[in-house]
């Protein structure tokens, strides 16, 4: 059985208030203090960030790396082009 609700009380919408001060508001202070939380990664998930990084890397920066000097990227470019020529 459905019974209707009869103690609601029924509220007007209030107008808001309209800012006519040419004031600036006030910085919060609590961008004033900064925080001093840091993170610290393990040995493994900076591994693992690593690696995701170099997996994003494109061909160019890899090759521009490797001119550059970069032992992992001139590694990397000599395993595409051994897989290059078994394939062939």
């Amino acid at each position: 059985m459905v019974q209707p609700i009869s103690n609601v009380a029924q509220t007007q919408p209030v107008a808001e208030p309209t800012k006519t001060s040419t004031q600036k508001p006030a910085q919060p202070a609590a961008k004033a203090a900064i925080s001093a939380d840091s993170v610290n990664l393990s040995n493994a998930a900076q591994a693992l960030a690593a690696t995701l990084k170099e997996a994003r890397e494109t061909p160019a920066q890899t090759v521009k790396e490797a001119q550059g000097g970069d032992l992992q990227a001139r590694r990397l470019l000599a395993k595409e082009e051994t897989a290059k020529t078994i394939v062939k």
